[in-house]
């Protein structure tokens, strides 16, 4: 579908986010059950939890504006597809624990950062097209965002650390 205007830029963009948004839900959900570690689980269940309350804002940005979304692209979905089975084929071949731990934390990262970088554009565009409301919702969202990728960061560093104390440990 071609683009004509700002506004229509708007509401691709905003679509793609919502599409990526519930397949990222989905996404979490699944590396959740992949992961042993209760912190690790935990910390993915939140985030399905914020990307539930992520995705009632972006509905609320649609009624704002008075659109519905737009189907996605093909294209973007198959992005998605293959990044999960990726996700499967790659954790498969790992075999150490922590090493599991932490790439089922990266993964979950890097979903992380794509959406940010999509909020940053996102909370532009609404500026220019003059829906600061929508803005605000949206500049909720890349907080929340933020939010979890310092928590993850933190949580491999703590994986890590408790790795290397443990090691230590059992060398004395």
């Amino acid at each position: 579908m071609p683009v004509k205007n700002a506004k229509e830029l708007f509401i691709a963009l905003l679509s793609n986010v919502r599409q990526g948004t519930a397949r990222t839900t989905e996404i979490y959900q699944e590396i959740s059950q992949a992961a042993q570690r209760p912190d690790v689980k935990e910390a993915l269940e939140a985030r399905v939890f914020i990307s539930d309350n992520i995705l009632a804002r972006i509905d609320r940005c649609f009624e704002i504006i008075g659109e519905q979304p737009m189907k996605p692209s093909a294209r973007l979905q198959d992005l998605r597809e293959v990044f999960v089975e990726d996700f499967r084929k790659e954790l498969g071949e790992i075999e150490s624990p922590v090493a599991r731990h932490l790439f089922i934390l990266s993964k979950a990262n890097h979903l992380m950062h794509l959406r940010v970088a999509e909020y940053e554009a996102l909370i532009e565009t609404a500026d220019v097209t003059g829906h600061y409301a929508v803005g605000v919702l949206l500049e909720t969202c890349l907080a929340d965002k933020l939010a979890l990728a310092d928590r993850t960061r933190r949580l491999i560093r703590h994986i890590v650390k408790t790795e290397v104390v443990e090691k230590l440990a059992r060398a004395a």
